[in-house]
């Protein structure tokens, strides 16, 4: 098996502003980390079923179920995580009440109770993450990896600061030592806290933002995959169009009125951009963590993309 950044890890998640590309790239972290015939879960817990759109399957029901083939054989497996089926779940596993459960949710109870205490509400769906990474079958670990495809950046420390969030419902008894069992999956070093973001000043504030929050609470923090990259030109500097208009002739181009002008002013704006990328770039460096880039994608985040996107992955050591 080759090394990687994340040796030992067990579950990463994965977060980032909304517009990112959060969904896209944990989507081929699981392929990525699938790679060479691993097992591996993706987790999706916002109830947009995102993953089926990202590999083009079918709406995923609250099972865990096979969706793709990584290179080498590996497979991926995804899971949408329903709060409502999570907490009969709970109901049965702490009280054996899966059938008041069912009485529960046709009352409405269950959404009630997960409306007036989101903490609860996060608590039941890192919960089944944290099982899935746990579970073992004929002694072995069911899942050699789990990726958690997870809230938005600004949600991100509270989601997975579950203790905490739960003191004020419960400090003894079930919840109270289901908590405290994710948390020690959560805050072990099998975790890791991966950051998605563009090269663009809001995301890699709230990028920076996520990571000081997550540190503040003693969570541990993964990489940034900065997404969307362009591939790499010369600098060109400044365009002189009287000889942009003599290069163009000696290339046999037709001489069209505006032209060179036009030209001219998209070099410069991409000469603007890639000033700015740079600085956001360096901006994103002060977080003193690892940092992997993902092309921008010709042709969109289809099936052939993702795959695309882990193999940069890969070659980065990112998985």
């Amino acid at each position: 098996m080759r090394d990687t950044d994340w040796d030992g890890v067990r579950l990463h998640v994965v977060t980032g502003k909304g517009g990112t590309g959060k969904t896209t790239a944990a989507a081929a972290l699981a392929l990525a980390l699938a790679a060479g015939g691993r097992k591996v879960l993706l987790v999706e817990v916002e109830g947009r079923q995102g993953i089926a759109q990202v590999f083009d399957v079918p709406p995923l029901p609250y099972g865990e179920r096979k969706i793709a083939v990584a290179p080498g054989g590996g497979d991926v497996y995804a899971l949408a995580v329903d709060p409502e089926e999570a907490m009969l779940e709970y109901l049965e596993m702490f009280y054996g009440l899966r059938r008041m459960g069912k009485v529960l949710t046709r009352m409405g109870v269950v959404d009630f109770a997960t409306t007036i205490a989101p903490g609860l509400r996060d608590v039941l769906v890192t919960g089944k993450t944290s099982e899935a990474v746990r579970r073992r079958a004929d002694g072995r670990r069911v899942y050699d990896a789990v990726v958690l495809d997870a809230p938005p950046t600004g949600r991100i420390a509270r989601f997975l600061n579950v203790t905490q969030e739960i003191a004020g419902l419960a400090r003894v008894g079930p919840i109270k030592t289901h908590a405290d069992l994710v948390r020690r999956v959560v805050a072990s070093p099998e975790t890791a806290v991966h950051f998605v973001a563009l090269l663009e000043e809001m995301p890699v504030q709230e990028t920076l933002d996520g990571v000081a929050e997550l540190r503040a609470a003693g969570l541990p923090i993964g990489g940034i995959f900065i997404n969307m990259v362009r591939p790499a030109l010369e600098e060109l500097g400044q365009v002189d169009v009287s000889e942009l208009v003599l290069g163009l002739k000696a290339a046999g181009v037709p001489d069209a009125p505006g032209l060179a002008e036009s030209l001219a002013q998209e070099v410069s704006e991409h000469a603007h951009r890639v000033e700015l990328e740079k600085r956001e770039r360096e901006t994103l460096a002060t977080a003193g963590i690892p940092m992997y880039d993902l092309p921008l994608l010709a042709d969109g985040a289809d099936l052939t993309g993702i795959y695309e996107l882990a193999e940069a992955m890969r070659e980065q050591g990112a998985a």
